[in-house]
């Protein structure tokens, strides 16, 4: 099974924009985007990702709150998440790791190359 759906978890509508278009002309994914932690609790279930894209600092619930809520749902406690951040120091990637991250992409991301990154990623966790 191939990588098709991917929930993206941002709150910069800028790289929302940039980083969606990426994922979707780019590497052709279908990607539902959302604006906030609260956000991708209410419409993950029903969108059914097979990868979740995450900012770690977010206004409200931020990364690691929305992983741990997401975790605690059924149908998406199995799925692979992905960090994306500018806290990409070794200790700060080491602690997103430990609280579940198969991954952390560090900010800025290259478009260009994002939807290869995030589809080594899915592979990595199959």
């Amino acid at each position: 099974m191939s990588l098709q759906r991917i929930l993206y978890v941002e709150d910069d509508s800028d790289i929302q924009a940039v980083a969606k278009l990426a994922l979707e002309v780019v590497g052709g994914f279908s990607v539902k985007v959302c604006a906030s932690g609260e956000q991708a609790l209410a419409e993950a279930v029903a969108f059914d990702p097979q990868l979740i894209l995450l900012d770690v600092m977010m206004p409200g619930m931020d990364g690691p709150s929305t992983l741990k809520g997401l975790r605690e749902l059924p149908e998406l406690a199995h799925v692979p998440v992905a960090f994306m951040t500018a806290k990409a120091q070794p200790q700060e990637i080491e602690q997103l790791v430990a609280l579940g991250a198969s991954c952390v992409i560090p900010k800025p991301f290259d478009p260009m190359t994002l939807s290869s990154q995030v589809t080594r990623i899915w592979e990595s966790t199959q």
